[in-house]
């Protein structure tokens, strides 16, 4: 059996890789990402969604509703870019843009941005439940049963032959559950 003895100067990480320098600058990084076999149509396809954005408000501001611009998100379908797609944050706002979809096709396809139809949907918000503790069980007072309850209890009594150890135990549940 061989034992590995390792001294100061054994070099104990030789077999991995250097770390890359953290000198790069912004430049270099984004050559990196463009050049990249899977991030660079990643970059690519979030600069042409930036760019949409920037195109999107303009067009909104001839519109006069250039303060709706933070509240949507523009993408095109897949299939092609023929089709914009823009996601809202309320139903108003979608309301809204649905009323001037046509002036908003005419001024995109004036700033250079060419669509021939373009759907608006409102995006789902996350609820804002709050899951409250219940209060001690121990202190509070069982519930009894509300009338309907009671009613329905009381004609299975009825339709139920005496004796039957049922009916026994119904009567039971409405006797503890009366209190």
């Amino acid at each position: 059996m061989k034992s590995l003895i390792l001294s100061p100067a054994t070099p104990f990480f030789m077999n991995f890789a250097r770390k890359p320098s953290h000198n790069h600058s912004a430049h270099d990084w984004m050559e990196y990402l463009r050049e990249s076999d899977g991030l660079g149509g990643i970059l690519a396809k979030t600069e042409d969604l930036a760019k949409l954005k920037a195109q999107l408000c303009i067009a909104l501001e001839h519109l006069d509703i250039g303060h709706l611009s933070s509240k949507i998100d523009a993408g095109w379908r897949s299939g092609g870019q023929e089709e914009l797609f823009l996601l809202v944050g309320s139903a108003t706002i979608g309301t809204r843009l649905q009323q001037i979809l046509p002036s908003l096709i005419n001024e995109l396809g004036k700033i250079g941005l060419h669509c021939k139809a373009i759907k608006v949907k409102v995006k789902p918000t996350a609820q804002d439940w709050e899951v409250k503790p219940r209060q001690n069980p121990k202190n509070m007072a069982p519930k009894g049963l509300n009338p309907v309850a009671k009613k329905s209890l009381q004609e299975l009594i009825e339709k139920l032959p005496p004796g039957s150890e049922l009916r026994s135990a119904v009567e039971r549940l409405l006797q503890n559950k009366s209190k």
